[in-house]
């Protein structure tokens, strides 16, 4: 019997969540797993969106292209496990939590041209999230000293 890591099961095998792991993705997390997926496809070139921004809000929602960055995430069992319900914007901007400003920068024709190679597109992903994580901090930060704060003036 051959041991495969969990993480290495869910590259060939569908994972369904049991009644002991309940906790979902988070946002980095999920965009992590993107990333994940896409850096598997290597150097493979895959499909951009033409003319994302142009799009009227309710045909940008469907926008979707064969062999693309979102249908890379969509045939990923384990997003799929987690929710991604399909492969266009308004799938993509409803469980990656992504603006779709965010999501003409990673997946629109006019930053890459027809095509984007697979491990660009998944660095450009890692990018958004990084970005993303780090700028919720500081809010962190200022809750906590509002907190003490807070408290401080409580007990005088």
């Amino acid at each position: 019997m051959e041991h495969k890591t969990l993480e290495k099961l869910r590259d060939v095998a569908v994972v369904v969540p049991n009644w002991r792991s309940t906790r979902s993705l988070s946002k980095y997390e999920r965009l992590q797993c993107w990333a994940e997926a896409l850096d598997r496809e290597g150097g493979r070139q895959l499909n951009t969106l033409f003319r994302v921004e142009y799009a009227p809000p309710a045909e940008r929602a469907k926008l979707r292209a064969d062999d693309s960055l979102l249908s890379v995430a969509y045939a990923d069992p384990r997003l799929r496990t987690e929710g991604l319900a399909g492969d266009t914007v308004g799938h993509a901007t409803a469980f990656f939590g992504l603006s779709e400003r965010e999501l003409h920068d990673i997946t629109c024709f006019c930053h890459y041209g027809p095509t984007i190679a697979a491990d660009t597109a998944a660095a450009q992903i890692r990018a958004t999230a990084a970005r993303q994580r780090y700028e919720t901090r500081p809010m962190l930060a200022c809750a906590v000293i509002a907190a003490s704060l807070a408290a401080g003036l409580l007990l005088l």
